[in-house]
């Protein structure tokens, strides 16, 4: 399990879109290459990867781990709304952040589209020093903690463990700066002191130049200690740090006491009702496709999906009743995910996840646009009928569809639409999908025959949010003389409906904890 724990990791610091090839993903982790070839066939078995040819890349439903915390943690299903509104109000970026060990996790983001915009993404991970939120974090750290930031500052001078944030050239001078002698870390402890004592904190320029933010804490009615910490972040084009202590940071203090009420009066969560059968799932996908599955691995990732809402802490027994796994299977599992970072035992004997759960993956998911999501099935899709598949959206004005995705078959003569391409909404069947015309919400479907253009037939079916909002419509367009319209109703919309029900699972994964941009 820890081999697949290593190439999830791996592939999340690829880049902005999760990929590597199978020769770099063995160098990377220094794993054998039959091993890297067992661990990527039980992922992409799960959902998890996508294998082309000999490059692996995230896939959406691999968000449901992240999920699984977020869920349990509560703070981005109470508090995103506010941090939202403020950003709107200050035309700012708004992120929420908690501790993870010496380091910051992001849980949430507000940003601002600029040309100077942050990259930030949920999930990412920044040295403590570096940021506004983690003097705040440390008005609360043990001497463990201490001791361990001073270590990995010592092990790591350049922050190459933290890929969010660029490296930066310091090395420890002469003795004892692994101790925190170095100047750095005696700033840190400084204005770990000032947080303490003003229940705030900034970050002027230590991230990168150009970037300040401010942070106040958001604190646990119940214990007082801090739950996450709300920043706003600027650039020194509109704001130097000191300016937004004076002028931001009343506002973002009467924002962080609403969240603290909303904290205080939230009902209790309801416990969802877990996934069955998961464990059945693992056996039977052993025997179909024997040793290249790697059930352990599938069943010590599923454990990590027990958790949710109403599910933040749950026994070793609760544990194995939700997944259907023995509870030695179980046990071994959370021993194994507490040595990774990613589960903690608690004094009572209850098991949490931790927010290191976000780092399998997380980051590069949560920026997955609609069409990213849809180019997989919609590939798929014209491989499988033979004909040119699309994604399509509903302009500002409602009266023309967009064309975001588009996946081509190797016919002689076929449907091509550019991307980008706008179309009159009315003469589409995607367009008639997404106007939500009587007809086409009795039956389900938009089939255009000659309409737009003599010889060509459209089919197009509506694609559903997680809240069951039209937000797309997918369609397969080909040659009038190749089909009736009566066979395209019986030989194209049925994977036509398959392709659609399977970005709808993957957006109402993705879609969970923010908002999947369309375009």
């Amino acid at each position: 399990m820890l081999r697949g724990i290593a190439v999830l990791r791996r592939l999340t610091e690829a880049g902005h879109d999760g990929t590597l090839s199978l020769s770099r993903l063995e160098k990377a982790t220094g794993l054998a290459r039959a091993t890297v070839d067992r661990v990527t066939a039980t992922l992409a078995h799960m959902g998890y990867v996508r294998l082309d040819g000999r490059d692996v890349t995230l896939a959406p439903r691999l968000t449901e781990l992240g999920n699984a915390y977020l869920a349990a943690l509560r703070l981005p299903d109470l508090l995103s709304a506010r941090a939202d509104a403020l950003a709107d109000e200050l035309d700012e970026s708004v992120s929420l952040a908690v501790g993870d060990r010496d380091g910051v996790r992001f849980i949430h983001q507000a940003t601002r589209r600029r040309a100077m915009s942050l990259s930030f993404r949920i999930g990412d991970l920044l040295p403590a020093e570096r940021t506004a939120p983690g003097p705040l974090f440390a008005t609360e750290w043990t001497e463990t903690d201490w001791r361990h930031w001073h270590d990995r500052r010592a092990a790591d001078p350049q922050d190459r463990t933290f890929p969010a944030v660029p490296p930066r050239d310091r090395t420890p001078q002469g003795e004892g700066a692994d101790d925190g002698g170095d100047d750095e870390g005696e700033d840190f402890k400084r204005r770990t002191a000032a947080a303490a004592a003003d229940d705030c904190s900034l970050d002027d320029q230590l991230i990168e130049p150009g970037l300040v933010a401010v942070s106040a804490p958001v604190r646990d009615p119940g214990t007082g200690r801090v739950a996450c910490v709300a920043s706003v972040v600027s650039h020194t084009s509109r704001h130097t740090a000191e300016d937004l202590r004076t002028t931001l940071l009343p506002r973002l203090r009467s924002t962080v006491a609403l969240m603290e009420n909303d904290l205080r009066t939230a009902p209790p969560p309801q416990p969802g009702t877990p996934r069955s059968g998961l464990a059945a799932w693992t056996t039977a996908s052993k025997h179909e496709l024997g040793r290249e599955f790697v059930e352990s691995l599938a069943r010590g990732l599923t454990v990590l999906t027990a958790f949710g809402e109403g599910r933040s802490a749950l026994t070793l027994t609760e544990v194995a009743k939700a997944t259907g796994l023995a509870r030695a299977t179980a046990r071994r599992a959370l021993i194994t995910h507490e040595h990774a970072g990613l589960v903690r035992q608690n004094p009572d004997h209850t098991f949490t996840l931790t927010p290191r759960v976000l780092s399998l993956g997380f980051p590069p998911l949560s920026r997955t646009s609609l069409p990213q999501i849809a180019q997989h099935h919609l590939t798929a899709l014209a491989d499988r009928v033979h004909e040119s598949a699309a994604l399509a959206v509903l302009s500002d004005s409602g009266e023309e569809v967009q064309y975001t995705a588009r996946a081509s078959t190797s016919r002689v003569m076929s449907a091509h639409i550019t991307l980008g391409t706008r179309l009159p909404a009315h003469a589409t069947s995607p367009g008639r999908v997404l106007l939500a015309l009587p007809e086409v919400r009795s039956r389900g479907y938009a089939l255009i025959d000659e309409e737009l253009e003599a010889g060509l037939r459209s089919l197009a079916v509506p694609v559903h949010d997680r809240t069951g909002r039209v937000v797309a419509a997918v369609n397969v367009a080909m040659h009038a003389a190749r089909r009736t319209a009566a066979d395209c109703v019986t030989e194209i919309l049925p994977p036509l409906k398959e392709a659609a029900a399977h970005i709808e699972a993957d957006l109402r994964v993705a879609g969970r904890f923010r908002k999947v941009p369309t375009t």
